[in-house]
């Protein structure tokens, strides 16, 4: 090597610099002298983890601690875009979900900012209301949504600059409108229609075999991404994780008749309650934890995450003027019409304390290496109390 540098150096520079190069490029080889890479990466770089999906990741709906019905002030100490001067308020969500407000509302609170998890780094590229065609790279027609480009073109530009240790996904909902067939339960009890969940789950069971596909080819994009970014399988973990019921069954509703809709922004039919927890919930969950196991990707079930602390459960309450405590407070935004307190699109999804909890369970979740787990927490203690159990 030195003398076929020195013989293409020729004349051109003094041969004790020419010497020096060679002797450099000599030691550089057998690794005598420090590197320096220009790009970061699986090796090197901030290290990070990473967030994607839908709304119930992105952090929809963390503005609020818990649900009040005073529609003043700070509502009760829930209301975290409320800024008060004496009597004088304003609100604000971009205090909460700062430029993508009214997009992908990605929350100070989502689950993964909150993890706790020791990285550099947690990034949110999730957003509220996408689609599993919305995480393909768009070379592999993935789309584009609310002007940002697929997400596992994103995925792929930060896994460039960071040393991203695990990516964290949450899609399959909206693939198969979940989010609007619970809402189409609810205008049917405020309309005096009947219960609505034979034909709302008819249509989930027919969407889903392509949801699981659209969910099978995410989980390839999201691979090829990294190993197109030089990764290789034992450099990081995907962690696909599920969704938890709103709402609870009907025998652990604290409310009845019109309180449901007046009180606990609640309003749905007896059976419609338990369509949502018992079999709603558990298809779409169930169908993300089947293709985890094909596509041998860890399962984290949520699914009891929120347990006891959903809408109008019996063993939580609203916030009232003591303000809002973890402990006893919904986790759940109630369903909300945007007249009065916030956005209607924020109805139904983990509020800043659901997230929190959430992101609890991710913490215990990055430090399994392997199988997978369902994510509980503690009647009567807070979000910290989360503990998982193995998936036999």
């Amino acid at each position: 090597m030195i003398t076929q540098t020195l013989s293409a150096l020729g004349s051109r520079v003094p041969i004790k610099l020419a010497l020096g190069i060679a002797l450099a490029a000599a030691f550089l080889a057998v690794g005598f002298l420090p590197t320096h890479r220009s790009e970061a990466g699986p090796t090197s770089g901030p290290t990070a983890i990473v967030s994607m999906g839908d709304s119930f990741i992105s952090g929809e709906a963390g503005r609020w601690n818990g649900n009040a019905t005073n529609l003043l002030g700070t509502r009760n100490g829930t209301d975290r875009a409320a800024s008060c001067t004496w009597i004088f308020c304003s609100y604000d969500a971009t205090r909460v979900y700062g430029a993508t407000h009214t997009g992908c509302d990605r929350s100070d609170v989502a689950p993964i900012i909150t993890s706790g998890i020791a990285v550099q780094e947690r990034i949110n590229i999730a957003c509220s209301g996408a689609r599993t065609n919305n995480i393909w790279r768009a070379a592999q027609g993935g789309q584009a949504f609310k002007g940002e480009a697929p997400q596992a073109d994103q995925l792929l530009t930060i896994a460039q600059q960071k040393n991203v240790k695990m990516v964290v996904l949450t899609i399959l909902a909206n693939d198969v409108g979940f989010a609007d067939r619970v809402i189409n339960c609810t205008v049917a009890w405020i309309l005096g229609l009947p219960e609505c969940s034979a034909s709302e789950q008819a249509a989930i069971n027919a969407a889903l075999p392509n949801g699981q596909t659209g969910l099978r080819k995410a989980v390839d994009e999201i691979r090829a991404v990294m190993a197109q970014a030089g990764y290789a399988p034992s450099q990081w973990k995907l962690v696909i994780a599920g969704y938890s019921s709103p709402v609870p069954a009907r025998a652990d509703v604290r409310y009845s008749g019109s309180d449901k809709w007046n009180k606990g922004g609640c309003p749905f039919h007896d059976n419609d309650f338990n369509w949502a927890k018992n079999v709603a919930t558990p298809s779409i969950v169930n169908a993300m934890a089947a293709v985890a196991a094909e596509k041998g990707v860890q399962f984290l079930d949520v699914r009891d995450a929120l347990n006891g602390h959903e809408v109008c459960h019996r063993s939580s309450a609203l916030v009232g003027s003591g303000g809002p405590n973890p402990a006893t407070a919904e986790w759940v935004r109630w369903v909300n019409t945007g007249c009065c307190q916030g956005d209607a699109q924020e109805s139904v999804h983990p509020n800043a304390y659901g997230q929190r909890a959430l992101g609890k369970c991710l913490q215990l979740m990055y430090a399994k290496t392997s199988g997978n787990w369902t994510c509980r927490n503690t009647p009567g203690q807070n979000y910290n109390a989360m503990n998982l159990t193995s998936i036999p």
